[in-house]
């Protein structure tokens, strides 16, 4: 029995077009007020500024994929403007939202977890623009597992180990394939996940999202037996 695909729309694509063309009219105005008159420099500015803020909004948004997460039978794919990532789910251990500290409270962070059985399947597939991509992104997430930990000499151990390889069940990784990876194994030691998706790129809430991937797993799991 096949299960149907589902695919998940950003909701920060929202509004695109209408931000772009806005920024661009903007800037058009703003450099017709500059040539029109000196009397019309301060308004032209204003509007020269606005109109690039809402253009470059408008065109970061345009170029995220428009589907950023994909269930099918075989996994999941998480689609990113640098690339994307395939994750089977005969190599998923479980999904939640991944909790980090605030002063003295937990805090549930942006983001939902993936720990997986094994790294090795990600590394070898994932694309590097994908993994530098996701390095420079998740740095929050460092610094939360970090304060999660309050232990300084593994953060110091870590960025000591950050650029050497990574060996994992006997393979060998270089290069930002071994820091995605370091950065992974960091990750799931002290928030409790290897993945992070950011749920921004969702179209509902982090709890819906997590209970629509059990349900899903479980669906196939229960095709499979």
């Amino acid at each position: 029995m096949e299960i149907e695909v589902i695919q998940i729309r950003s909701l920060t694509k929202r509004n695109a077009l209408t931000l772009t063309f806005l920024g661009m009219l903007g800037l058009f105005l703003g450099f017709g007020m500059f040539l029109s008159s000196s009397g019309l420099f301060a308004p032209g500015m204003l509007c020269f500024a606005l109109g690039a803020i809402s253009a470059v909004l408008g065109i970061s948004k345009l170029i995220e994929p428009e589907v950023s997460v994909e269930l099918n039978q075989e996994g999941l794919f998480y689609h990113h403007r640098r690339g994307s990532l395939f994750i089977g789910w005969d190599n998923v251990q479980r999904f939640d939202t991944p909790k980090g500290v605030d002063g003295i409270e937990m805090i549930e962070l942006p983001f939902i977890g993936i720990k997986l059985k094994q790294i090795n399947p990600v590394l070898d597939i994932i694309p590097g623009r994908l993994a530098t991509g996701l390095l420079t992104e998740q740095r929050p997430l460092l610094m939360s597992a970090v304060t999660l930990d309050e232990n300084l000499e593994e953060l110091e151990s870590y960025m000591n180990s950050e650029f050497t390889p990574l060996v994992v069940n006997e393979e060998r990784y270089r290069g930002v394939l071994a820091m995605f990876g370091h950065r992974c194994e960091m990750l799931s030691k002290n928030l409790g996940y290897h993945i992070y998706i950011p749920v921004d790129c969702l179209d509902r809430t982090s709890d819906e999202f997590v209970r629509l991937l059990r349900d899903y797993l479980l669906r196939v799991r229960q095709v499979g037996d």
